[in-house]
């Protein structure tokens, strides 16, 4: 795609965003909506549309080579994946559900469910890529000195000739071999084609002519009719397209490396030109800026001396310093505003008085009804819509064909940060100017009898100091290196398997939006799962310009049974983020750091390093072990360990500290559920695959082999495993398909028994345990507020009824 297809891409996506933010101004600005039905409908409606647009911000974002239109696009692309969080938390307290299920809204915008699928931004990783690769490599490096990983041997190197020498071995006897196999099918047709002959019969040319034809004809048509056939259950998804790499998707693919390394050069070629041109002004312009500064602040003091009789003072650099004055209003409106300060300040009226005392009411307070809260994203969103839209939508860059960094705009940029700089030097010294100034006024009254007025003191700002009390640092003198070291020789910090969010197949739920029409409550699916897990964990802590104004998430629970995929979405998290994984389960810190002061050690070391490495992501295997009534006198790990610093673990991570602590259980019920719900914030059960994605997996597994048929029936597959987890699917698919058994399904096709067959060594979810998960979810914070809300809906329905059978009879 060229440079004109994003810049296009960008211009439609600003104004989807325009019509959005657009909409939720207005809903804000709206007063509580009572209709529940209305309110949802609106905040999906945004919320999708949203969705569209951070996608495409993506794209642009990851392919467009111009550095500065790139930092504007940014912007708004970190502002839209906010609000799409922070509209996402408002979607659950209106549903009481982790899970919204919106058909209705998707056929309005005559959308699919994978146009509205959030994709991870691809900069989470791209930005941070040297850094993420150092880590694992030091990481494997430790490992390697502690044995964990053998030597590499190293292969001696082959000259060419070699190699070649190689190769054409192993060509001639893989052609030897073809060519005897091909010899040995001609032999056998041969031997079966043999005709006895018959006694003093003749065939004519005639007859053997159209006996040929006949065969011809047949096979023709067969193989004609199985091509359409194919082709037709290809075109209606009723089979899964061979992937082949076409010249076309290697060139895209190709495009998009190069497109990133010219990013590269640009950003690089910009960052430089940012410092000769700010060296380049400081030369040049400097002295003279200083000079300019200087006589606009003195002329100001003049005026203001004239105007009230003494010298001001000069705003605070906090609060902008000179530039404050000049700003707006100007330095006659500032003179003004003093002198009528303190005339200004007229006694309140009894009656003001006595409306100021009484406790204001709002009319939202009074009225019920559905209030969207206010938006931290919303007007940056606005403020970096309007940037673009200024400068760059309708820009022409026909000037610019290779998108470079635009130098006019840099030296402005530039010229305004000089003279910010300037300013605050200027601004040091005369304050230092006034201070004379002053004594000098005061000398002067002082001779002529004038009583001169003291300065009050200035009073420190007031306010509460923040509770939160700085921990004490246990290891002042080690270096991050060496922690970091400790931690991996100790197993706590762990390498992961890196595996892509997208690797956690399944469909999504098709009909839940109309069973909930029908008062049904349905268990997610996979792809709604995976959803809610990139909106809770990635999104926030891939970017900590987000995760500071997001809402925040500070841990999370996924439940489920051995094999669905526990494990995996945590390491799935980690590397879609970059995070460094802390291990805390019971099993792994068995034995380390012993005692009181071993924990203590331990917990200080997490906290610390983690803050180091952000993102980070403290994992608990077994969460419900630390909160156990009664431990087993079989389990040897002491695992309430860790039963009162988990909770403190939690409190302390702040919207500045991307941190997550993630657990993961089988049997969460085995706790107590009080201690679980103030140590986790969310809860996600994984339930057992349905159709859609048991039918998926199935496709999606066994046609990676090209040898498998297309036409081998994997809905059958679908509903025998019904009740089977993705693990134990997988599980069967490696130990059926052997690189022997592939070899062979050209000779021998894959059959449905043998992959049965395998798939009943292993146990189902059975009935019990999935409900034994439904009852456990009832009791969670979510499950509760959804069986209170529905309470008092059949309340109310029931008070609605006996109304109205009052009023027929009377």
């Amino acid at each position: 795609m060229s440079h004109e297809t994003y810049d296009k891409l960008c211009r439609e996506t600003h104004d989807i965003l325009d019509e959005a933010s657009q909409f939720d101004t207005f809903l804000a600005g709206e007063k509580p909506q009572k209709d529940k039905k209305l309110a949802q409908s609106q905040v999906v409606e945004l919320y999708y549309k949203y969705i569209i647009a951070m996608n495409n911000l993506d794209q642009c974002y990851d392919q467009i080579v111009h550095p500065q239109k790139r930092l504007v696009i940014k912007k708004l692309l970190d502002a839209t994946i906010g609000r799409i969080l922070e509209l996402k938390h408002e979607l659950v307290n209106l549903d009481l559900s982790e899970f919204s299920y919106n058909d209705d809204i998707l056929c309005k915008l005559k959308l699919s469910p994978k146009e509205v699928e959030v994709n991870v931004p691809a900069y989470y990783k791209r930005e941070r890529e040297a850094e993420i690769v150092k880590r694992r490599k030091t990481i494997t490096d430790i490992l390697k000195k502690l044995g964990y990983y053998e030597e590499e041997v190293i292969e001696k190197e082959f000259t060419l000739e070699q190699a070649v020498t190689i190769i054409q071995i192993h060509e001639r006897a893989r052609q030897g071999r073809l060519r005897a196999q091909f010899m040995r099918e001609i032999k056998l047709m041969k031997e079966k084609s043999k005709v006895e002959p018959s006694e003093g019969k003749q065939v004519d040319g005639a007859f053997a002519a159209r006996l040929i034809q006949k065969v011809w004809r047949g096979y023709n048509t067969r193989r004609k009719m199985r091509r359409r056939k194919i082709e037709e259950m290809l075109l209606i998804g009723m089979l899964q397209p061979t992937y082949t790499v076409t010249d076309a998707r290697q060139k895209a693919e190709e495009v998009v490396k190069v497109r990133h390394q010219v990013q590269k050069e640009y950003q690089e070629k910009f960052e430089q030109a940012l410092i000769i041109e700010k060296e380049r002004i400081l030369r040049n312009r400097g002295g003279a800026m200083k000079e300019e500064i200087a006589d606009e602040v003195r002329n100001w003091f003049i005026q203001y001396e004239q105007a009230t009789g003494k010298f001001p003072e000069i705003p605070s650099e906090e609060s902008g310093g000179s530039a404050l004055i000049f700003s707006r209003t100007g330095a006659e409106s500032t003179i003004s505003k003093s002198t009528t300060l303190s005339s200004g300040r007229s006694k309140k009226s009894k009656k003001d008085k006595e409306e100021e005392g009484k406790p204001k009411k709002s009319e939202e307070e009074d009225e019920l009804g559905f209030k969207m809260q206010p938006s931290n994203f919303l007007m940056d969103m606005l403020h970096s819509a309007e940037e673009y839209q200024d400068v760059w939508k309708y820009r022409d860059e026909t000037d610019n064909p290779f998108q470079e960094a635009d130098m006019d705009m840099i030296k402005a940029e530039k010229s305004i940060e000089v003279e910010a700089e300037l300013r605050r030097i200027v601004d040091q010294l005369l304050r230092k100017e006034l201070e004379v100034l002053q004594a000098a006024l005061d000398r002067d009254r002082a001779r002529k009898g004038k009583k001169v007025r003291k300065s009050a003191k200035k009073k420190g700002r007031g306010g509460k100091k923040s509770k939160k009390k700085k921990e004490k640092d246990l290891t002042p003198d080690r270096t991050l290196e060496s922690l970091f070291e400790e931690l991996v020789t100790n197993g706590i910090i762990k390498k992961y398997s890196e595996v892509p969010l997208s690797a956690f197949r399944g469909e999504y739920s098709y009909a839940a939006h109309d069973l909930r029409q029908l008062g049904k409550d349905p268990l997610p699916c996979l792809g709604d799962l995976r959803q809610v897990i990139l909106e809770y964990c990635v999104l926030p802590l891939g970017s900590n310009t987000i995760h500071q104004m997001a809402p925040l998430v500070k841990s999370l629970l996924i439940t489920g049974s051995h094999g669905s995929g526990k494990d995996m979405l945590v390491h799935a998290i980690c590397t879609e983020i970059g995070a460094v994984l802390f291990d805390l389960s019971p099993a792994n810190i068995v034995g380390k750091y012993p005692g009181k002061s071993g924990l203590i050690m331990l917990v200080h070391l997490v906290n610390k390093v983690s803050r180091l490495l952000q993102p980070a992501i403290i994992y608990m295997d077994g969460a419900e072990k630390p909160f156990m009534k009664k431990v087993p006198k079989t389990d040897k790990t002491d695992p309430k360990r860790l039963k009162k610093d988990l909770p403190k673990i939690v409190k302390g991570i702040g919207p500045e500290d991307q941190i997550m602590l993630i657990g993961v259980s089988h049997c969460p019920w085995d706790c107590d559920q009080k201690s679980l719900a103030q140590t986790y914030n969310k809860f996600i059960m994984i339930p057992r695959p349905d159709y859609g994605s048991l039918s998926l997996i199935w496709k999606e597994q066994l046609f990676q082999f090209s040898s498998v048929n297309r036409q081998f029936d994997t809905a059958a597959m679908a509903k025998i495993s019904d009740g089977y987890t993705v693990g134990n699917i997988l599980k069967v698919i490696k130990e059926v398909m052997t690189c022997k058994r592939v070899l062979q399904l050209q000779v021998h096709p894959l059959t449905h028994v043998e992959l049965i067959n395998v798939l009943c060594k292993y146990d189902p979810i059975y009935k019990e345990e999935e409900e034994a998960f439904i009852q456990w979810f009832s009791k969670t914070p979510i499950g509760k507020r959804k069986a209170r809300a529905l309470e008092i809906e059949a309340e109310l329905k029931a008070e609605n009824a006996s109304q109205n059978k009052t009023k027929k009879m009377n």
